[in-house]
């Protein structure tokens, strides 16, 4: 049995769900015949933390007493924002030494802080990704993403992105069948690709603020198969295009086109994945028209084309009960 050690950090403040979410994950996976996770945490001293929310972790003992892990995971949350210098030089010190290095949410401000992520490219919870970005400029941040891997560097966005990542690393490490038999116990899909945006279309753009706007922009949520061209949809909104397209940009911060663009993904890809429509229908339904057309927006946006992301990220129906 290949038995792969996993070091989480622990730190006054940090946010449970980063600790405990991919922790059951890699748990979850030792269940499985010839798998196992070595699971240890560990503070700065190896005395207990308070999490955000209030609830109190024992670590395993000290970071200085801990061996060199395969993976070494940093969780966010509130601590990170003004982190001891101690965990900082611990890291910089120690971080390169691990097999992989794994942050959850805000917990790449601290890999960053000690210059783990320099050069490379990561992600964070979309709140913090300006600040990551602007502190360390010699980091690529892309704020898109759920998850980005970078080598042996595996950034996730916010809170539940890291169940996300872990059940892809336990994919990469023991393959589908593990993880999907993880992801049904904990009752989430094993179908978020890491390159599926933080936020639907509708929560990227701001909402209109005058009505007119908002109800195009619910229309083109509504009906993404119908004729989305400015023309129509400055006319349903009683503008002319030129102010139409003027206003939707001030007001929703994208063009008019590249919020259909969007929604007309989006809708594909939910129909890819939830149901077993033919890429034909589909293609109508989203408003691409025809199949090539929606393989090349997919291969534009997601690198992939649709054939393939279905066949990665398409649930069984036995599944159609839980939670994306």
């Amino acid at each position: 049995m290949k038995q792969r050690s996993v070091l989480v950090v622990l730190f006054d403040d940090v946010l449970s769900l980063d600790v405990s979410g991919p922790m059951e994950v890699f748990a979850g996976a030792s269940r499985t015949p010839g798998v196992s996770y070595e699971l240890r945490t560990a503070s700065l001293t190896g005395a207990p933390v308070r999490c955000s929310s209030g609830l109190t972790l024992v670590p395993d003992g000290a970071l200085v007493d801990a061996r060199v892990p395969d993976m070494l995971l940093v969780p966010g949350g509130p601590g990170t924002r003004t982190p001891d210098p101690a965990l900082i030089d611990w890291l910089r010190a120690n971080a390169p030494r691990a097999g992989q290095l794994v942050s959850v949410c805000s917990g790449a401000l601290l890999l960053a802080g000690s210059g783990q992520l320099d050069g490379h490219r990561v992600t964070t919870h979309w709140s913090l990704c300006e600040t990551l970005a602007r502190d360390h400029p010699a980091v690529e941040v892309d704020p898109e993403p759920i998850f980005v891997r970078d080598g042996r560097l595996a950034t996730s966005a916010g809170v539940t992105a890291g169940i996300d990542l872990a059940l892809a690393l336990v994919e990469e490490d023991h393959g589908r069948e593990v993880a999907l038999t993880v992801a049904r116990h904990l009752v989430v899909f094993l179908r978020r690709p890491g390159n599926q945006a933080q936020f639907s279309a509708q929560l990227t753009a701001q909402t209109a603020v005058r009505e007119p706007l908002r109800d195009v922009q619910h229309w083109i949520t509504q009906h993404p198969d119908a004729d989305l061209c400015v023309e129509a949809l400055a006319a349903r909104a009683t503008l002319s295009p030129r102010h139409f397209t003027r206003a939707f940009r001030a007001e929703t911060g994208l063009t008019p086109g590249r919020y259909v663009e969007r929604v007309r993904l989006e809708q594909a890809r939910r129909l890819l994945e939830d149901t077993t429509d033919g890429v034909a229908g589909i293609s109508r339904a989203s408003g691409y028209g025809t199949p090539e057309a929606m393989r090349r927006a997919f291969v534009k946006a997601l690198g992939t084309a649709p054939a393939e992301y279905r066949r990665r990220f398409n649930s069984p129906p036995a599944q159609s009960g839980h939670r994306p």
